[in-house]
């Protein structure tokens, strides 16, 4: 009876498989069949929005329908991460995401329920160079004499500026203070501009930041100074800026940060499939390339999806590494 049963059923759960099939290609057929929201976690303004105004450009060409740039900033970029995953899982909203938003805030906010998990990174979009930058009269020339001056005056702490609690800019600082000895004061924004506008003004002291096209102006200007450089190696932007390994202070200190486009982890394979092929198109465009690098952002490399899966995994892995290294605990 039972092997009658599922004789009988046998044709309709493959008449299932094939209907699911023609689904999913009609999704990659149809989408995208209007505006694509890039949701970026930062206000107007700051690197992550330029970054996000130039690929949008190509890609709207890529996928024939506008896309649009939406910003909005808070509690270190989970607003708007948790906004992306609330939305119907179609495609329609894609994340610019950083370890900031996806792996870091739930380490450091109990509030934030967002882990990278949640998310499949569609293709990384740009690396950045991560910079130390100073008030102007800071008395200080490098990252040595920053150390040399948080160690002298340790009942007025020097304060910094990041761009949320559970930041990597946020723990590359705990991790100097664990390192260096010395204590901080940091003052959370809600964004890069900001905080560099406030190291303009005087308000704060430094901050670490990823270099971008603003802050090398203000510095040009004389209102900021950058005084170190966090990769292993410097930078062609930066080539009069030291590395903070070349130090004394911090030998074997090294960051970069990485932006990509990120969807819900459930979006349809059909979907994800053809943004991903129209975003490393995108990043192709010799003028996307051209106009990143005025931002002082590379471009990444091609990448597949298995590759990008593996590479988040990787990157969730280093830095709740980091976070636990210093004792991050969530508030």
């Amino acid at each position: 009876m039972r092997a009658f049963a599922r004789s009988l059923l046998a044709p309709a759960f493959a008449a299932l498989g094939l209907t699911a099939l023609g689904v999913g290609a009609a999704q990659a057929d149809e989408y995208p069949s209007r505006p694509v929201s890039i949701m970026v976690p930062y206000p107007a303004g700051g690197p992550s929005d330029a970054m996000a105004r130039i690929v949008s450009i190509a890609l709207t060409k890529e996928l024939a329908q506008p896309v649009v740039v939406e910003n909005l900033g808070g509690v270190s970029g989970a607003l708007a991460a948790q906004k992306v995953l609330s939305a119907r899982h179609d495609g329609y909203y894609v994340f610019q995401g950083s370890p900031n938003e996806v792996i870091l805030a739930s380490l450091a906010n109990s509030a934030v329920k967002v882990k990278s998990e949640d998310f499949r990174l569609v293709h990384p979009a740009a690396d950045a160079v991560m910079v130390f930058v100073a008030r102007k009269d800071l008395p200080v020339s490098n990252v040595d004499e920053l150390i040399a001056l948080a160690r002298k005056n340790p009942d007025k702490p020097l304060t910094y500026g990041s761009v949320g609690i559970g930041s990597l800019y946020h723990l590359v600082l705990e991790d100097v203070q664990k390192r260096a000895g010395v204590r901080l004061l940091h003052a959370p924004y809600k964004g890069n501009a900001p905080v560099l506008q406030d190291i303009g003004g005087g308000q704060l002291d430094f901050a670490v930041l990823v270099y971008s096209a603003a802050m090398g102006a203000l510095a040009e200007q004389g209102k900021v100074k950058v005084i170190g450089q966090l990769g292993a190696e410097r930078s062609p932007l930066l080539k009069d800026v030291p590395t903070v390994a070349e130090g004394q202070a911090l030998k074997g200190l090294s960051y970069r940060t990485w932006s990509g486009y990120l969807v819900p982890r459930d979006t349809p394979e059909p979907v994800v499939q053809k943004l991903h092929a129209a975003i490393g198109r995108a990043l192709q465009d010799p003028e996307v390339r051209t106009q990143l690098q005025a931002q002082t952002q590379s471009a990444s490399a091609p990448m597949t999806l298995a590759e990008a899966d593996q590479f988040l995994s990787r990157e969730t892995a280093r830095y709740r590494e980091l976070a636990a290294s210093i004792g991050l605990q969530p508030q």
